[in-house]
């Protein structure tokens, strides 16, 4: 995987010289292609021993009994998230452009987690405020909501069984400002600086990609993302796109 600086360099790299700018974006591309042949071929016959397993399991429900069977279970599917989110990763900075009213997309978002919180987990509190007159985005829809998505998906983890969330969202001048809070367990010092970084989680059966996806989709939108956290009260993303 490319590091942060690798990435950095490049990119001022191409931007001054159009030779390096053709090789980079060729080795680029060649990068992604192999990482998704890869992720592709692993997951074929993933997805058919999940499908055995699970066509043994309804057979011969006595299965679940066997020792290690429900760990088993849980490895593949984990396998099977880790290829998804690799994939995700892997195009994160691949965008497809369209206009739309991004306060209308806040908003779905917003409706469609607090619906899900209703179901899941009835001791979260969940507020939003979608400041109007945001206007129109030009950026990657699907991905925009991917980022806001796991966001808010590591608010609730953050926050366990009970505990409160802000989501907020607001336009500055040519900046749309995007806000996630949480009054979960926080993070700490030595672990803030690398949440970011590719395949590095402080949570069981976490992948490590989520946040790194969503700070690939921020930076392919010319925005950022960045977070402050007090350990045990609360943790804050940001997250600034460029209008």
């Amino acid at each position: 995987m490319l590091e942060n600086i690798d990435v950095n360099e490049m990119n001022q790299l191409m931007k001054e010289n159009a030779a390096a700018r053709k090789i980079i974006s060729r080795l680029l591309e060649n990068h992604h292609t192999d990482v998704s042949m890869i992720a592709h071929e692993i997951r074929n016959p993933l997805t058919l021993v999940s499908s055995s397993l699970q066509i043994i399991e309804a057979g011969h429900p006595e299965v679940k009994d066997f020792h290690n069977w429900e760990q088993m279970m849980e490895d593949v599917r984990f396998m099977c998230s880790l290829l998804d989110e690799l994939s995700s990763f892997n195009n994160s900075r691949t965008l497809h452009y369209s206009v739309f009213p991004i306060e209308k997309l806040l908003k779905n978002i917003a409706v469609s987690f607090a619906i899900s919180l209703d179901a899941d987990d009835p001791e979260i509190e969940f507020v939003s405020r979608i400041v109007p007159g945001m206007g129109d985005f030009t950026g990657d829809k699907i991905k925009l909501e991917q980022l806001i998505l796991n966001l808010l998906r590591n608010a609730r983890d953050a926050v366990g069984t009970s505990g409160s969330i802000f989501f907020s969202a607001r336009r500055d001048k040519d900046r749309i400002i995007i806000t996630c809070k949480d009054t979960g367990c926080g993070i700490t010092e030595d672990r803030i600086g690398t949440i970011f970084d590719p395949f590095v989680t402080y949570k069981e059966q976490g992948t490590g990609l989520g946040l790194s996806t969503a700070r690939q989709i921020a930076e392919a939108h010319g925005g950022s993302i960045t977070v402050q956290s007090v350990p045990g009260e609360e943790t804050v993303f940001t997250v600034c796109l460029p209008v």
